[in-house]
């Protein structure tokens, strides 16, 4: 089966034909699953938690009931629609009914609109075997937008197949108010109705039928704006107007009405990569896949005026005819460096400008680029849920690490997956660690497809995390799926 009809959903690797089998029908697809975790020491296992679309939970024996219908594409037709609605009631999350995906979407040609809650991954990293991407990475709960744009490559007229380009521009709005003022200790930062934005516009140059070496490139930026934050008895009361709106799409100066920082400098908490990937096409179908992610907080950084130390770096191959390895992923990832420990903001006595302490995925009014406790952008980087303070904040937003994944079919019905990361971390500029903090996490998963039992699986996954940052634990989860058409 190719890959992709892969995704990870709910804690193991399921496999939908749906995409090339909707081609051919206008039927309904269905999807129910029930995930059981159960862990010794202080937490789940780091990936039984990571990369799961923010359906997990970092406490301890947990559990999940999860149900939808869908509607996928047809994309050999002029204009299609799809829809999908799915639902889970869970035991020790974040919150007990969750709407993890609710959403219609519409294709006129090559244009696309997508409203409501749908499950998204990072663009170049593959969902089953990365850490996933600096902006997004898929471990976060999906949130509400209106995104429209041009969602799958379309060829550029005139240039034989050779150039073609996508990109989308979204609003939405965060939903984890509730759980923000549960979680927050007093008089720790909070907000609420914060808004979203997102963009991105890719290129791809090639011709495979021509030539077998692929380049993609792009940009990626997306912004936290408006809603309100709190600090004890201090309430900020960020605008969001139709102006704003536009201000965050063309990052500008905030009005009158924001604090002085967002006037002199961006209105809302801005943040975004510039990805990269070149894919050879070797002979007998394998493919080797460099890739490159440099991700920002400011126009710096943006532009590179104080290079690029910071990236994830990656390369995926695959072995199309090896059974016991299909694919193989390995990825350098470091934050660290952020333009370096210092700060100065110009003013008429000193006009120098020092853009340093960037301080990923944080920022001074916003709670920073997680939703749910969780970090949209990469989870290596560790989310505000695992706080122990009732601080929604990343503690250490300055780290370094490596990641492996590998999977294969070394029989009939049976596929695995293995996957292990090493970091160090430095904690942030301003609250450093006393001591750099190490962190090892590990996961063996299994799933098993039986062909005598149609459209059934059954994943068993090992999950193992050492370290200082999370300390020790280890533990297991049994996810149980039957997949099906409605005629």
């Amino acid at each position: 089966m190719k890959f992709i009809s892969k995704l990870i959903i709910g804690g193991g690797i399921l496999l939908l034909p749906w995409n090339t089998y909707a081609q051919f029908t206008k039927g309904l697809s269905y999807r129910a699953e029930t995930g059981i975790s159960f862990s010794g020491g202080k937490h789940t296992p780091f990936w039984l938690a990571a990369n799961k679309q923010g359906l997990s939970s970092i406490e301890k024996n947990n559990g999940y009931l999860r149900a939808g219908i869908f509607r996928e594409m047809e994309e050999d037709k002029r204009f299609s629609y799809a829809f999908g609605a799915d639902l889970a009631v869970a035991y020790n999350f974040t919150s007990i009914f969750i709407v993890q995906q609710l959403y219609a979407d519409l294709k006129y040609r090559c244009l696309g609109l997508s409203i409501g809650s749908k499950e998204r991954y990072s663009e170049f990293n593959n969902p089953l075997l990365s850490s996933g991407g600096l902006t997004f990475s898929g471990n976060a709960r999906p949130i509400p937008q209106v995104r429209i744009g041009i969602p799958e490559y379309t060829v550029v007229p005139g240039t034989k197949g050779w150039l073609a380009f996508k990109g989308h521009i979204a609003y939405g709005m965060f939903t984890d108010d509730g759980w923000q003022k549960d979680f927050v200790a007093p008089g720790n930062k909070y907000t609420e109705h914060v808004l979203y934005h997102s963009k991105d516009l890719y290129v791809k140059v090639g011709n495979r039928e021509k030539f077998p070496l692929i380049f993609e490139g792009g940009l990626e930026m997306a912004a936290q704006f408006g809603g309100n934050a709190f600090r004890g008895n201090e309430k900020i009361d960020m605008p969001n107007g139709i102006k704003d709106f536009f201000k965050v799409f063309i990052p500008s100066g905030g009005s009158s009405e924001t604090p002085m920082g967002e006037q002199t400098n961006i209105y809302g908490n801005h943040l975004g990569s510039w990805n990269f990937s070149l894919t050879w096409y070797a002979p007998q179908d394998w493919t080797v896949r460099p890739y490159y992610e440099h991700y920002f907080e400011d126009h710096s950084q943006m532009f590179g005026e104080y290079g690029w130390k910071d990236c994830l770096a990656g390369i995926e191959i695959t072995f199309p005819k090896n059974p016991v390895i299909s694919r193989f992923v390995y990825e350098y990832l470091s934050t660290k460096d952020q333009t370096g420990p210092v700060y100065w903001d110009h003013t008429p006595e000193i006009p120098e400008q020092v853009s340093g302490a960037d301080n990923y995925y944080n920022h001074g009014i916003y709670t920073g680029w997680q939703h749910w406790g969780m970090g949209i952008g990469n989870p290596l980087v560790m989310s505000p849920v695992y706080n122990t303070d009732g601080d929604i904040s990343f503690k250490s937003s300055r780290m370094q690490g490596h990641h492996f994944g590998v999977m294969g079919n070394p029989v009939s019905d049976l596929q695995y997956r293995i996957l292990l990361s090493v970091t160090r971390n430095w904690g942030t500029y301003s609250m450093p660690f006393y001591e750099i903090k190490k962190n090892g996490n590990a996961l063996i998963e299994l799933q098993y497809t039986p062909h005598q039992l149609k459209s059934w699986s059954f994943t068993a996954s090992l999950g193992m995390d050492r370290g200082a940052m999370l300390g020790k634990s280890a533990g297991g989860m049994l996810t149980i799926r039957k997949t099906g058409w409605i005629r």
